[in-house]
């Protein structure tokens, strides 16, 4: 499981070097195209990955664990960690095509305290207690922000600003996503132009379905079926594993931990080598 950094590095001579060194190929770079699909049972699985794909949160926790702003590119808090503010992106549109503002961002955070849009892209927040762990947890999927007023669920009237618009979804069932053209994160994520959530109930069906070339990975809680046909990468290992992928499937060097999926987050992570 490897990549390096999903920057331009790979366009120059001293990236194929550093990959040799590094004793990585360039297919192990994060390379736009194609239709990922992945097959998982049926819990929360499907309503994780679709709403990594299609929402956007104001924080992000990247795979080496560190925290970055997503929708917000920056904010501050008073001394006791009660009062904040968030300053916004300006590049960001809805599906719909609707400009982010801050008001969708404080209909979101009005779950947590007094939220209130100072500007276009600047929002207020106060708390009735200090949290100065507050943006490690507005990363979490439970603050992803809608358009105000807009539901984040039934997943086919879903309207977000994530990397992927929804073009199908039956909750519980099946979610297809297509990727935004022009988006913010163009170059750094959302690389696969389509990525499909398949729920399969039955463990040995999802592995017989990514062993026949059905599906790209699938939520497996044991290798059984897979060795012997076919080479596939394990995740978090093979004695301890919750994913199987195909090795046509470019994995982060570095994935998420919190979660099995990739905190939710393998539409816009993960790529087709």
């Amino acid at each position: 499981m490897t990549r390096i950094d999903r920057r331009a590095l790979f366009a120059s001579g001293a990236a194929a070097a550093l990959l040799a060194s590094a004793g990585m190929s360039l297919a192990d770079r994060p390379s736009p195209g194609g239709a990922l699909r992945l097959a998982v049972p049926r819990d929360d699985s499907l309503e994780l990955i679709a709403r990594g794909a299609v929402f956007d949160t104001l924080t992000e926790v990247a795979p080496d664990g560190t925290l970055r702003g997503e929708l917000a590119i920056g904010w501050q808090s008073d001394a006791d960690a009660r009062v904040w503010s968030f300053d916004l992106r300006n590049d960001v549109l809805f599906h719909d095509g609707a400009d982010l503002g801050a008001e969708d961002v404080a209909a979101v955070l009005a779950e947590i305290g007094l939220a209130e849009a100072m500007s276009a892209h600047r929002v207020r927040l106060e708390l009735a207690e200090p949290n100065p762990g507050l943006p490690f947890l507005l990363a979490d999927s439970r603050f992803t922000i809608p358009r105000a007023g807009a539901q984040v669920s039934p997943l086919e009237k879903a309207n977000g600003t994530g990397c992927y618009r929804v073009e199908r979804a039956q909750d519980d069932r099946h979610f297809l996503g297509r990727k935004v053209e022009g988006h913010y994160k163009a170059g750094q994520a959302g690389w696969a132009d389509t990525v499909e959530v398949i729920v399969i109930p039955d463990a040995a069906v999802r592995a017989e379905a990514l062993r026949d070339g059905f599906v790209d990975v699938a939520a497996l809680p044991m290798p059984e079926g897979l060795r012997g046909r076919a080479r596939f990468r394990y995740h978090p290992s093979e004695d301890d594993m919750a994913l199987a992928a195909a090795d046509t499937v470019g994995l982060p060097r570095r994935i998420g931990t919190r979660g099995a999926l990739d905190d939710g987050r393998i539409a816009e992570r993960w790529w087709l080598a």
